[in-house]
Parts: structure tokens; C-alpha cells; sequence
């Protein structure tokens, strides 16, 4: 059997898929039963949200700088504003 390069990178980051990698794809329907019902399972509730969605215009600089530091951006970003803070009031 050939060996296929990893669809997923040390990050965990998914590469773009490839005209083969979709070939190789089988119909959810092709899988064993007790797979099918452990991916049907429903995640269920989330007990408290821990974030708010929201939507906010920032400086294309300062996204940029953030959006280079790779996977996890945001969560740096929301550490940053929470450093801020911590050392700034807000009144």
C-alpha cells in the first residue's frame, strides 16, 4: 500500500485536500455501524459559555500581527485585552 502524506500538519492544522485524498473517501453509510452511531452522538449542552460572540472592527496592522502567530490567534488576542485589564481601569 502507498503511503499518503497526513491530512493534518504538527499543528493540527488541515492541509488542502487533494483530487486522490477525496478518492480515498468512503459514504458515511460504508462505515461500521458502531461508528456511525458514536459520530451521530450529539455533543450536548454547554454548561456555561466561557465567551461571547461578538463582532468588532480592529486595525488590519493589529489583526495581521495576531493572525501571523499562527493557529490560536484569537485566544493570544482575548489574553492581551485581559492583560490590559488587569493593569488599566475602566471607568
Amino acid at each position: 500500500m502507498a503511503s499518503h502524506k497526513p491530512l493534518t500538519d504538527k499543528e493540527g492544522e488541515v492541509r488542502e485536500l487533494t483530487k486522490e485524498d477525496l478518492a480515498r473517501g468512503v459514504p458515511f453509510s460504508a462505515l461500521p455501524a458502531s461508528l456511525q452511531a458514536k459520530l451521530r452522538k450529539p455533543r450536548g449542552p454547554q454548561i456555561a459559555p466561557k465567551k461571547d460572540r461578538i463582532t468588532i472592527r480592529l486595525s488590519h496592522d493589529v489583526v495581521a500581527q495576531f493572525r501571523a502567530t499562527g493557529p490560536g490567534w484569537q485566544g493570544r488576542m482575548d489574553q492581551a485585552l485581559q492583560e490590559w485589564l488587569s493593569v488599566h481601569s475602566i471607568a
